[in-house]
């Protein structure tokens, strides 16, 4: 019966899903009478379920990431072919959003490739159903992640750029910023023979013990502010974006589970437990435990 719970969280993100979908179609252009907006958030659902088969039957792992990255880039750029009257608040939203995907899925890609597997996939990959969940919860992922910027992309409602605009940029860079050089800081160390078994304290990793999250999160939520004033009606149910971002980073696949890991393997390390009692858990310089 266990392969019962698998199906009702399929069931269940299909129903959150199309809720959004309904909301952010509003105000949306339309290709042959279909809301834009349907269309593009069907894409990473799409391509997730197309990859699953033969990663399923090959119980191959290595192209999930990948995956979700081509997702982000076909669906805006299917946006931006398909808007009759694209804006450039949309193409703004559409370049930033693809350079993210395009830099963290090289990045994703590389580090399994590196590592031979990818330990979230060793335990579910032979598993049908608990396979499929996951690589539905990608699409859900790619469509719910960018469903703010999504919305303002392919709606037909146009503002003046101002400081909306200004404001999101300089968040994305920063956080787009924090991201890359926490990632590239950390494989770095990873690098050096001697850390192998070690936890990494320098760098920005000395400000948060997790920067290249509050990095990710930082750049939706400029993503967001820089969609804000085009939406209308119900199309604000997409401000969900960043806060789905946040949750999924902090509750559910990151931070939790990176923290519960670092017990495990250094638990009992003295050097460890003063880190993680003098540095925050997320945002860099507060929240200190």
């Amino acid at each position: 019966m266990e392969f019962w719970k698998p199906i009702l969280g399929i069931l269940l993100i299909l129903l959150i899903s199309a809720g959004i979908i309904f909301a952010g179609s509003q105000g949306s252009a339309t290709v042959s009478r279909v809301p834009l907006f349907l269309l593009c958030a069907s894409v990473g659902f799409i391509l997730h379920w197309l990859v699953f088969i033969p990663s399923y039957l090959l119980q191959a792992e290595h192209y999930f990431d990948p995956t979700g990255s081509f997702s982000f880039i076909l669906a805006v750029t299917l946006a931006a072919y398909l808007h009759p009257f694209l804006d450039l608040r949309g193409l703004i939203i559409c370049v930033l959003i693809a350079i993210w995907a395009a830099r963290l899925g090289t990045f994703l890609f590389m580090r399994v490739e590196r590592a031979g597997r990818d330990t979230r996939f060793t335990e579910i990959k032979t598993r049908f159903w608990h396979l499929l969940f996951t690589w539905t919860l990608g699409g859900c992922w790619v469509f719910i992640t960018m469903a703010a910027g999504l919305a303002a992309i392919t709606s037909m409602t146009q503002r003046p750029l101002g400081m909306f605009v200004i404001l999101g940029v300089l968040l994305w860079m920063i956080g787009f910023g924090i991201e890359v050089i926490a990632d590239r800081q950390k494989s770095q160390f990873r690098l050096q023979a001697e850390n192998v078994d070690n936890f990494i304290t320098t760098g920005l990793w000395s400000y948060s013990r997790h920067p290249n999250y509050f990095g990710e999160i930082l750049l939706w939520l400029g993503i967001t502010v820089i969609a804000l004033p085009t939406l209308v009606g119900w199309q604000y149910v997409t401000l969900i974006s960043p806060l789905f971002v946040a949750f999924l980073l902090v509750r559910v696949s990151g931070v939790n589970l990176l923290e519960a890991q670092g017990q495990e393997r250094w638990g009992a390390n003295p050097n460890y437990q003063h880190y993680i009692s003098n540095t925050p858990t997320l945002i860099p310089l507060i929240g200190k435990p």
